[in-house]
């Protein structure tokens, strides 16, 4: 038998006003004549002959809000109080927005509400700037109020878009057959090149544990333990100084794989990334990644991270500079140096004083100085051109296919010194002659990397990488005899000039990797001390694995079409490694201290 209420029965609550039917960026002329109730910020108030129009906004967009004193009188008289980034909640009715007064640039551009409920749930006391100013307020100013700078429909864009790619990074990995796996945040102190952030252990007096640099050797251990794929979106800390492609702490989507080749871990990569690009962007990249050498690299570009979208490549001048009789080329040469330069197409636009300013860049960026050869209609012009042949200044055309109206730039310096120079010089004239296409997006791999480069300070072979990346097995006889000859099994993948990543194939055996250990002069019982659990994993046998760890800001940041990481990241931290919002990092307190075992030998030093 069904009951049937009593008129004493307690009435049911009513719903509050800001229980939304729809979002701001919802409504279509579909729903015209629907009763729908929004709740959002105002975006913008307008009074036109006494008719209120207000732009209420959320996440997801905005839409028009009309309060008419001739329908609704109540709601008008309390919207009169409306002003910018009020929040509020409305029930109104969906209707065609009036000819001649239709937003084609909105998606809610065709309708507006007419507004016949309407409630002010917080009213702000003030406003750090305006929202709609934000792009030109300072950045320091932007991240002390976070919390409002965050509202902005552009940061919202942006977090949006690393949504989706974290969402579609997650479902292509799973239809792979990777398992995403949590790995410790605090965890032992393996320096992998770059200062560990460091957390007392209470229960552990004088002991500490690390925050990760990276999931390097835990990766590695479940692939020893038979995960085979393996995939995590994790945090990493490095105690580094920062860029504006670097934060103390950032995200990563780590990759390993067992029983694979480089080449599988690249086509794993490959195939992700034109999957991200063919979803966020709607870029179709038909074609491989192209695939150069680091030598190959540092020869055409001067580094290695090269931007293919423009042209511009480094030339060899020795064959002129050895026999020129110009004293700086020759001396160069004669020292072990190097002289090589870039041709820049329409370049004899540059004026002397433009000519000077690209001199003071090169000495800014290390070189001594900047030689240049315009390209005239009939001959190639520059102030040192006596001191070469007819012949010689043919050949240095030649080299450069060099053109009328374009200029040639020179440096004659130490080799690391000439590459790291006509690397900058390149990207810095591409950007300002506006040779870069927009809208391109160019992948490339750079393999072959050196094993081992020279630590500057201990003259010591140190690991390019890292000292778990496998050498290319022909190189193996070199290990001892030649170490900065051996190749490492190593990749890194470049998207228009900036570095998203690199893995490499791990070491797997336990002796291959003692020996890369003792070359290092990390004697054994040292690197029992500090990779004694990868060495007992290794000793148990491993697969044979390789990853790849690609940076989550800096890909997000790409597709975003900015120049910093921070625009992406919610709450961000200066290029000192504040937060300027909740002023970390702070002091503490006395006692937390002492809990801890801790003691500050000086207070002398303040944090900036």
């Amino acid at each position: 038998m069904t009951a049937v209420p009593s008129e004493s029965s307690p009435a049911q609550p009513s719903v509050p006003l800001y229980i939304r039917s729809h979002r701001c960026g919802q409504l279509r002329a579909a729903d015209v004549g629907s009763t729908v109730r929004l709740a959002g910020w105002a975006d913008s108030y307008r009074d036109h002959g006494g008719v209120i129009f207000v732009d209420l906004r959320d996440r997801e967009g905005i839409t028009q809000l009309v309060f008419n004193p001739q329908t609704h009188t109540e709601s008008h008289s309390l919207a009169e109080s409306i002003r910018t980034e009020h929040v509020i909640a409305v029930e109104g009715v969906v209707d065609h927005r009036p000819e001649g007064t239709i937003n084609p640039d909105l998606p809610t551009g065709q309708i507006e509400v007419d507004v016949h409920q309407l409630e002010i749930l917080a009213r702000p006391e003030s406003l750090p700037f305006e929202l709609s100013e934000g792009h030109d307020v300072s950045e320091d100013l932007r991240l002390r109020y976070r919390f409002f700078d965050l509202r902005r429909p552009a940061m919202q864009q942006n977090l949006q878009t690393r949504h989706r790619i974290c969402q579609a990074i997650r479902s292509f990995l799973d239809q792979r057959g990777f398992w995403e796996i949590e790995t410790p945040f605090l965890t032992k102190s393996t320096p992998e090149g770059a200062r560990d952030f460091l957390v007392p252990a209470r229960l552990s007096p004088g002991h500490f544990f690390a925050l990760p640099q990276s999931p390097q050797l835990f990766k590695q251990i479940l692939m020893t333990a038979g995960y085979d794929k393996y995939f995590q979106i994790v945090r990493c800390f490095r105690d580094e100084d920062l860029r504006a492609d670097r934060q103390p702490e950032f995200t990563q989507l780590d990759l390993e794989m067992a029983f694979v080749t480089e080449e599988q871990v690249m086509e794993v990569t490959e195939s992700l990334l034109k999957e991200l690009t063919r979803q966020i962007l709607q870029i179709e990249i038909p074609e491989p990644f192209g695939h150069i050498s680091y030598s190959e690299a540092m020869d055409r570009f001067g580094c290695d991270r090269p931007d293919l979208r423009f042209a511009m490549e480094l030339k060899d001048l020795k064959a002129v500079a050895e026999d020129c009789k110009f004293q700086v080329y020759r001396k160069a040469i004669e020292s072990g140096g190097q002289v090589r330069g870039i041709c820049l197409p329409g370049g004899a636009s540059l004026s002397r004083k433009e000519l000077d300013e690209l001199t003071t860049f090169v000495q800014g960026v290390g070189a001594k100085g900047l030689a240049w050869f315009r390209i005239d209609p009939d001959k190639l012009y520059a102030p040192i051109a006596k001191f070469f042949s007819p012949q010689q200044l043919d050949q240095l055309r030649s080299t450069f296919d060099a053109k009328p109206g374009d200029v040639i730039l020179t440096i004659a310096d130490a080799p690391d010194v000439v590459a790291k120079t006509l690397a900058a010089l390149r990207t810095n004239l591409a950007e300002r002659f506006n040779l870069i296409p927009q809208g391109q997006f160019r992948f490339c791999w750079i393999t072959d990397f050196p094993l081992f480069e020279t630590d500057p300070q201990t003259h010591r072979p140190t690991p390019t990488h890292h000292p778990f990346t496998s050498p290319h097995p022909q190189d193996l006889d070199r290990l001892e005899a030649e170490p900065l000859k051996v190749r490492a099994r190593a990749y890194d993948i470049i998207l228009n000039g900036t570095e998203l990543g690199g893995g490499s194939i791990r070491i797997h055996q336990q002796d291959l990797q003692k020996r890369i250990f003792t070359l290092l002069g990390i004697g054994e019982e040292e690197a029992q001390q500090r990779f004694g659990f990868l060495l007992d994993a290794l000793r148990t046998g491993a697969a044979p694995h390789g990853g790849i760890a690609l940076g989550l800001d800096r890909l997000v940041m790409l597709f975003c079409g900015l120049n910093s990481i921070r625009e992406v990241i919610a709450f961000p931290k200066t290029q000192r490694g504040n937060c300027l919002m909740t002023e970390a990092p702070s002091t503490v307190d006395p006692e937390q201290l002492s809990e801890l075992g801790l003691r500050l030998l000086s207070a002398k030093k303040k944090h900036p």
